[in-house]
């Protein structure tokens, strides 16, 4: 990153609307996968809500532009008290990919987890999303559990 590179990481604002359709629509289009606008609409009034059953989202900014997003939630663990963070998406434009905007956002996440009292911060990706596993190899660990879900 040069000198004249500012990043920075911040709670999702009503004004992003138009930025987080880009970004979450480039997320969903590289798992292959769409949403109805309805979807667009209330996840995005969600996002925004006060419902601590909501979930959260960071924004990041690369000299003003709002280039990478992240949704994650708190829920409650049936082996803890206190409760844990699960990060759900994960984005950042592939044309400012390799300059810190997904740790950034994951370590944005780490200390929303710190200041909601979470201990644990949980994510799942693809197998063969390597790009992302590289910086997730650096900067979380991997688990040796297999997802299922309902057919």
């Amino acid at each position: 990153m040069s000198q004249t590179t500012a990043l920075s990481v911040r709670a999702l604002r009503a004004e992003d609307e138009q930025a987080w359709r880009r970004l979450w629509t480039g997320y969903l289009d590289f798992y292959e996968s769409s949403v109805s606008d309805a979807v667009y609409t209330s996840t995005f009034a969600r996002l925004l809500g006060d419902d601590p059953r909501d979930y959260n989202a960071l924004v990041a900014e690369l000299d003003g532009r709002v280039v990478g997003l992240t949704h994650y939630l708190f829920h409650r663990h049936a082996w803890k008290v206190e409760e844990v963070c699960y990060l759900q998406d994960l984005y950042a434009d592939p044309d400012v990919r390799g300059m810190g905007v997904g740790r950034a956002l994951i370590e944005g996440v780490y200390a929303a987890a710190d200041s909601h009292g979470a201990p644990a911060v949980y994510w799942l990706t693809q197998e063969f999303n390597d790009t992302a596993r590289r910086l997730y190899d650096r900067i979380g660990v991997l688990t040796p559990f297999i997802k299922y879900q309902r057919p």
